[in-house]
């Protein structure tokens, strides 16, 4: 008996490999870190002119698809980037009021930086426009140097210095390989600053809710409080009805997309609908005249070269500042637009490179800061980036003037109801911690379980035949956390922030 369990010991024994050199290991764990798609591959045994055309179509991704690219596609993205630029349109107009910048800078951020993105990127569904929380960090911390109100010019200079090395820091990064350094980046912890921002850009929104005129630059949730109520005899009813009733509207729209997807264009449009509304209303009544503030005046036509303005910024004494924001707001711009892509490219079940995000992304910054434009990040395919900025540029051509009645009160209400999407509660409930995942379960087993009522409680979601099909799953809740994946698509149109 003792010798049979020793020969079954024997024939299981497993031997322990070779010490390999040091210079092998270190070779390999270099490779793999830093070339795990190993991109040289398609290089090996080809002709000088199709090595060539390869390395063109690695780093310029549409003379990949675009040979491909049909009238079916075209119809598809045709729609989508009108629906996006239906979003687009407000929130860059909002957002540049939340870094404190003109607002027509947001509408100039919308037109040239999608068009480079929509050649460099990898991404098929990453929309790109301006973002809520790289403004909030802009004004905060460029706000303490230069007052953006009192010192207006200076103030739009170092705004383009940022973004300028946003975008160096950020295609550095791509082209030096250094993409998995935003892995290091943990979901709790994004979760969690990004919806202290959002809180936080919320409560900043009061100043337009209720009318206010003088208000805290501060990032601080303590500011922002005393800033509202020590000014309790400043508030307008005027504005707060009206910012409580775009509100509402918003959030019934979203509610109603999301119980019906196949209606998520109504969310998606909810923000226009909004503005144009709203300035109906002012133009009729002449609310501005009884306390509710109006946009004004913006200027008519395309982007204005900046590179004067650039150069000039260069030689400012805040330029540290500028630099130390940029690569502040340049992380926190790729982790989100990455990890926004990543999600969808799993959900569809495509790879992108994020290497080459960072390159996209890098670039389209640099040439926006040259073009009068500020931070930007993340469209059936990138076309839908090309649809957008068209019909962006069309807005900036001819309908600017339209703009002149909007209420700021009703910008303020489509960013609080952006704002709301980014606190992700699943994450902070038990669940959205911890998820038990059943694979491959008996019969016996199953039995059990349904008689305890315990699939009933779980979801029958989280019970897969096959190990594949629930590793599969946790790959992908892992990069994502949404519990309800089948409203992803639907999302995306009214969650871009």
């Amino acid at each position: 008996m003792g010798n049979t369990e020793y020969e079954i010991q024997q024939r299981f024994e497993v031997q322990v490999p070779p010490t390999k050199p040091f210079f092998h290991t270190l070779k390999s764990s270099l490779k793999e870190t830093f070339f795990p798609d190993d991109p040289f591959k398609q290089f090996k045994k080809q002709p000088i002119s199709r090595k060539f055309l390869l390395g063109l179509q690695y780093f310029v991704p549409i003379l990949e698809w675009a040979p491909r690219y049909t009238f079916e596609f075209f119809k598809a993205d045709f729609i989508a980037g009108i629906t996006i630029a239906s979003l687009a349109v407000p929130q860059g107009i909002s957002y540049a009021g939340l870094a404190s910048l003109p607002p027509v800078m947001g509408l100039y951020s919308s037109f040239v930086p999608p068009l480079i993105y929509a050649m460099l990127g990898s991404s098929k569904d990453l929309a790109v426009g301006t973002v809520a929380v790289p403004s909030l960090l802009i004004t905060s911390m460029l706000g303490k140097e230069v007052n953006p109100h009192q010192n207006t010019k200076l103030y739009v200079q170092l705004v383009l210095a940022t973004t300028f090395f946003a975008g160096v820091f950020q295609a550095a990064l791509g082209l030096l390989r250094l993409g998995f350094i935003v892995d290091f980046l943990s979901h709790a912890t994004i979760v969690g600053f990004m919806g202290g921002a959002a809180t936080v850009v919320c409560l900043q929104q009061l100043k337009g809710i209720l009318g206010l005129v003088h208000f805290t630059h501060g990032a601080d949730l303590v500011s922002v409080i005393k800033s509202v109520f020590t000014q309790i005899h400043l508030w307008r009813w005027e504005s707060g009805v009206l910012g409580c009733c775009f509100l509402f509207f918003l959030f019934v729209t979203r509610y109603f997309s999301r119980r019906k997807p196949v209606f998520f264009w109504i969310s998606a449009l909810a923000p226009l609908t909004s503005v144009i509304l709203g300035s109906l209303l002012v133009y009729f009544t002449h609310a501005e005249k009884h306390g509710v503030e109006i946009i004004g005046h913006l200027k008519k036509g395309l982007n204005p070269p900046s590179l004067s303005e650039l150069e000039t910024s260069f030689g400012s004494t805040h330029l540290m500042t500028a630099i130390k924001t940029g690569i502040i707001t340049g992380v926190i711009a790729l982790a989100e637009g990455i990890a926004v892509g990543r999600s969808f490219a799993i959900f569809k079940s495509y790879h992108i490179d994020g290497n080459k995000e960072m390159i996209a992304i890098g670039m389209m910054n640099i040439a926006g800061s040259c073009t009068s434009c500020y931070l930007t990040t993340g469209c059936k395919t990138a076309v839908s980036n090309i649809v957008m900025a068209t019909a962006v540029m069309i807005t900036l051509l001819f309908l600017t003037p339209l703009f002149y009645y909007t209420p700021i009160v009703v910008l303020s209400a489509i960013i609080m109801a952006a704002m709301i999407t980014l606190i992700d509660y699943g994450c902070y409930s038990p669940m959205g911690r911890r998820q038990l995942v059943l694979a491959n379960p008996g019969g016996e087993v199953m039995k059990k379980l349904d008689k305890s009522k315990f699939i009933d409680t779980v979801g029958q979601e989280w019970i897969y035949l096959t190990v594949g099909e629930a590793v599969d799953a946790c790959n992908f809740m892992l990069q994502t956390c949404k519990p309800k994946t089948k409203a992803v698509e639907s999302e995306a149109a009214d969650d871009k922030v």
